[in-house]
C-alpha cells in the first residue's frame, strides 16, 4: 500500500442532520490533524459552505432533512474537482453508491461507521481497495435493511411496500413489528 494524504492544513465538511454524531466526528477529526472542520446539518447549510469556500475534504450524510446528500457531493466536484468526500448512509445499496461515485464521491460508507474508517476512507490512496469490514452484516440483518428502506421510500406505507416486496401484507408487518437482527 501507498503513501496516505497529509491533512495537515487542510479542510474538512461534515454534513450530518444526527448533532450528537456530528459533534463527536467533529472533535476526532480536529484531533486527527485536519486544520478546520465545518459542520452542517442541511442541504442547504452545506450547499452554502461548498459555494463559499469549498474543502478539501468532506464526509455527507445521504438522507438530510431537506433533501439528498448527493447533491453536495455534487456541489462540490464542480467547485472543487479535486476534493476528497464521502458519503454515509443507513441505508446501502449498490445503484446509489454508484451514483455517489459517478457525482465525484472516492468512498460510499454503510452507516454505523466510526471516525477511524471514515478518516481511512477519506485519506486513502486512490485505486486501493477497502478492507473487508471485520464484523459484516448478517443475511438476515442486510433483508431488514432492504425491507426498511423499500418501507420508508414507500412513505411508511404496509400495504404498498408489501407489493412492492411481492410480500403478504401480513408477513411484512410481523417483520416490522420485530427489533433488527444483529
Amino acid at each position: 500500500m501507498g503513501e496516505t494524504f497529509n491533512v495537515e492544513g487542510k479542510t474538512l465538511l461534515l454534513v450530518d442532520d444526527d448533532r450528537p454524531f456530528l459533534r463527536t466526528l467533529a472533535r476526532v477529526m480536529e484531533k486527527k490533524g485536519f486544520a478546520e472542520v465545518r459542520t452542517a446539518e442541511t442541504v442547504a447549510a452545506a450547499l452554502e459552505e461548498v459555494q463559499t469556500n469549498p474543502p478539501d475534504y468532506a464526509v455527507v450524510d445521504m438522507r438530510l432533512e431537506d433533501g439528498n446528500g448527493l447533491d453536495v457531493i455534487e456541489a462540490l466536484a464542480r467547485a472543487r474537482p479535486e476534493a476528497r468526500g464521502i458519503v454515509l448512509t443507513g441505508y446501502g445499496n449498490i445503484a446509489t453508491a454508484v451514483t455517489a461515485i459517478k457525482l465525484g464521491a472516492i468512498d460510499y460508507l454503510a452507516k454505523p461507521a466510526d471516525a477511524d474508517a471514515i478518516f481511512k476512507a477519506l485519506v486513502a490512496e486512490p485505486g486501493t481497495k477497502a478492507a473487508l469490514p471485520e464484523n459484516p452484516m448478517s443475511a438476515d440483518r442486510v433483508r431488514w435493511e432492504h425491507i426498511q428502506r423499500v418501507y420508508e421510500l414507500c412513505g411508511r406505507n404496509v400495504s404498498e411496500t408489501a407489493r412492492r416486496l411481492n410480500m403478504h401484507r401480513r408477513t411484512l408487518q410481523r417483520i416490522l413489528a420485530k427489533r433488527a437482527p444483529r
